[in-house]
């Protein structure tokens, strides 16, 4: 099968030619891949970031976004047929550790992370675990929701979080209204009250946000005026939210002059230091929320939000052996929406 795999740090991904995984437990399933998302994340692998917290032998087959088809199944697997549409949690959890009997799956003490540290989707196929794998709607086509598996899933995660602290007549402030951004504020619309401010430096951008629902929406200027705009609209308090999709460009530090006092700060793009000063965190009593992926169940949860057609993805899709146009595209920032890769 054709592979793009990560050959070297700091190198173009390069197209292979490798075996097709097979079933070799009673709960693997093997997937047809139907689309890979290109995630900002791929590139930083590129850039070699997460090498040593991956751990990860080169090369190997990247991409952590995955929809498809089921191929095989493992001898235990009984609530999957072949040919079923799927979309993949991201990660491969063990169910027995304390974490993944809470719900709490993301923080399995025994997880793989396809894409990141062992082989991933941008492939023509994929091997995963039942446990990982969420039936389609038949409204649904793995192309329409790949990206959802991890960006989706990461947005969803943090505005979940968010929303139920969130009442009728508070705000919320999102910075950055790209891939994961434009999803966050269609999560936010569809399961709160709290009334919406976008910012982006990104005028197509910001009427992207618009569209979706986004109450106001801000072009931040280098002097900070957009702060007091925020501050106007709030009536002079902050928001109670301030969701960071960026993080990167002094984001953190201006943002925390959005929030409310009390409120909640949650950090979703890295790429920078928050460098805030405690007697300011202290005297004002905010609080900084850091947020990873989403669970199963809250994957499961926005899957049904796609099938409602309350979350769409805006895409530009990509054949398998587009890849590094794919990735050029996305460093350029040419890609509204996601990026997606279609074997």
């Amino acid at each position: 099968m054709k592979v793009v795999r990560v050959v070297g740090y700091n190198q173009n991904l390069q197209l292979d030619e490798a075996p097709e995984p097979k079933v070799t437990s009673p709960l693997d399933v093997i997937v047809k891949i139907g689309a890979a998302g290109v995630c900002r994340t791929d590139i930083h692998i590129l850039e070699g970031q997460w090498a040593e917290k991956s751990g990860v032998k080169l090369p190997y087959t990247i991409g952590h976004e995955n929809a498809g088809w089921i191929h095989a199944l493992g001898d235990a697997v009984t609530n999957l047929t072949v040919g079923d549409k799927v979309i993949l949690h991201p990660l491969v959890t063990c169910g027995l550790c304390r974490a993944c009997r809470s719900g709490d799956d993301v923080h399995c003490e025994a997880s793989q992370f396809p894409g990141i540290d062992s082989d991933g989707g941008y492939a023509e196929y994929l091997k995963t675990t039942a446990r990982s794998v969420i039936k389609l709607d038949p409204s649904l086509e793995p192309a329409d929701v790949a990206a959802l598996a991890d960006a989706g899933l990461t947005a969803y995660h943090a505005v979940a979080k968010a929303a139920k602290l969130l009442r009728p007549g508070e705000w919320v402030v999102m910075i950055g209204a790209g891939g994961l951004g434009h999803i966050g504020i269609q999560v936010l619309k569809a399961i709160s009250p709290a009334s919406l401010i976008v910012i982006d430096q990104n005028a197509d951008a910001l009427a992207l946000a618009k569209q979706l629902g986004a109450d106001h929406t801000i072009q931040p200027s280098k002097d900070e005026a957009f702060v007091k705009q925020v501050l106007d609209l709030t009536g002079g308090k902050g928001a109670e939210a301030v969701i960071d999709f960026v993080a990167e460009g002094g984001s953190t530090a201006t943002g925390v002059k959005m929030v409310r006092r009390a409120g909640n700060y949650y950090v979703v793009g890295y790429g920078e230091n928050i460098n805030i000063p405690t007697i300011d965190i202290i005297s004002t009593e905010i609080n900084f929320v850091g947020n990873l992926v989403g669970s199963y169940n809250d994957l499961a949860e926005l899957m049904v939000l796609a099938a409602q057609g309350k979350v769409k993805l805006h895409t530009s899709k990509y054949k398998l052996e587009d890849f590094q146009k794919a990735i050029d595209d996305l460093g350029a920032g040419k890609v509204r929406g996601r990026a997606i890769l279609v074997p």
